[in-house]
């Protein structure tokens, strides 16, 4: 019990913490436990399934770990894709694996996912107040301390940016219309943004 809020101990939510324990650094376990911390204390008045806001905020940024550095798709799809393989492998339903599928692919598109499933909007939420500090009112100062505590944060601003490039520098295509081109904008020199409108007018249409 963290902040009030019960982790899930099931064998499915041990698991998936040992699997994400295994393949990620401090920086991204304590992030995630947190995303889940502050996506349920955002979800006090919803109902919601715990273990699949649980596996969606643990494998959320799995696509920015070593084991996807050969990857050219996004690096949201690669922990969506993880997750929910290993939901089907544990014997889950498919809905739900597609909604935390959905909860993982979209926790980068502002306001849609808040707009869905509570697990989805949820895992976004947790999200917004570990990255962007956003929703941080609904959580009070003795609840966000006592997070911290079993889950740290030092230089998590700038360790979080350092994870993002380095996750996603070698395939920055998949950036398009995604927060994450801000990223490589200021991290990596010589990226150069893909603009919209600029594809629209260089289409192959002739009109």
């Amino acid at each position: 019990m963290i902040a009030g809020i019960e982790i899930p101990d099931s064998k499915l939510a041990t698991e998936a913490t040992e699997l994400v324990r295994d393949v990620t650094d401090d920086l991204v376990y304590d992030h995630s436990r947190r995303v889940y911390l502050f996506g349920a204390l955002h979800g006090r008045d919803l109902s919601y399934d715990p273990e699949l806001l649980y596996v969606g905020a643990m494998f959320h940024d799995l696509g920015l770990t070593g084991g996807y550095r050969d990857s050219l798709q996004r690096f949201e799809i690669d922990g969506a894709d993880a997750a929910a393989d290993f939901l089907r492998a544990h014997g889950i339903a498919e809905e739900d694996a597609v909604t935390v599928w959905t909860a993982i692919a979209l926790h980068t598109t502002p306001e849609v996912p808040v707009h869905l499933k509570p697990e989805i909007a949820l895992v976004t939420r947790g999200v917004e107040a570990d990255v962007l500090g956003l929703g941080l009112d609904r959580i009070t100062a003795g609840e966000r301390a006592e997070i911290v505590a079993a889950h740290p944060r030092p230089d998590f601003k700038n360790q979080i940016l350092h994870a993002f490039t380095e996750g996603i520098k070698h395939r920055p295509a998949t950036t398009f219309g995604t927060v994450k081109a801000d990223v490589l904008d200021r991290f990596v020199p010589g990226f150069e943004r893909t603009n919209f409108v600029d594809v629209i007018l260089g289409s192959e249409w002739p009109e």
